[in-house]
């Protein structure tokens, strides 16, 4: 199934898939409120790391070695998902750890945090969707912890496996299990608003 979801992105739009979300679930599933250095459409299965406050009794391991962790020995196509720690509007990372995501070809990164280096971000081939950009280091404040393991995003809880979709309008997260009939009411749903655009065109047309 994967390579039949390659053409997703280009396919639907973000709206188009949360309202298939609120037809399917009755769980919050829409993200807002995003930013990108250079605005492309993402989409691909999650992988998490969960950031959690600072604290200097606790053993962490490095974000380098959580990376590996998380998206294991098929990187490529991956969305990286960092939730916030509670400090969204800290660094959570920047152009030269999340040059990761460019050497293991993955789809990009999804923080629910502040990133620095735009321009360096903005120049990778990855897609990036944060909450700012950031100037200051964060690490003495949020730090990472944990891997692939449910977090939370702007009110959307977010499990390793769900896909992400997201683009300047926005994100959604959809249970892989519920992926693919998501999508077919997606398109659903596309169709009806096309039919909905013609009829409302049709009431303006002159008679013939």
């Amino acid at each position: 199934m994967a390579s039949d979801l390659k053409p997703v992105p280009d396919r639907v739009s973000c709206a188009s898939l949360v309202d298939a979300m609120g037809r399917v679930h009755g769980h919050r599933a829409h993200i807002v409120g995003l930013v990108s250095p250079a605005p492309r459409k993402l989409f691909g299965p999650a992988a998490t790391i969960a950031y959690l406050p600072y604290r200097d009794d606790i053993p962490h391991a490095e974000f380098g070695d959580l990376f590996g962790q998380a998206v294991g020995d098929r990187p490529a196509g991956t969305v990286l998902v960092l939730s916030s720690g509670g400090y969204s509007d800290v660094s959570h990372g920047g152009g030269t750890k999340l040059s990761r995501l460019e050497h293991t070809h993955a789809a990009g990164v999804l923080a629910d945090g502040r990133l620095r280096d735009f321009g360096q971000l903005g120049a990778y081939g990855f897609a990036t969707w944060c909450r700012g950009e950031a100037t200051r280091w964060g690490g003495d404040i949020a730090m990472p912890y944990a891997v692939n393991v449910a977090v939370e995003v702007g009110g959307v809880c977010v499990v390793p496996g769900d896909y992400v979709y997201a683009d300047a309008s926005g994100a959604v997260v959809i249970p892989g299990g519920s992926l693919r009939r998501v999508i077919d009411e997606a398109l659903k749903i596309e169709a009806e608003d096309a039919r909905t655009a013609e009829g409302i065109l049709g009431e303006y047309r002159p008679p013939s």
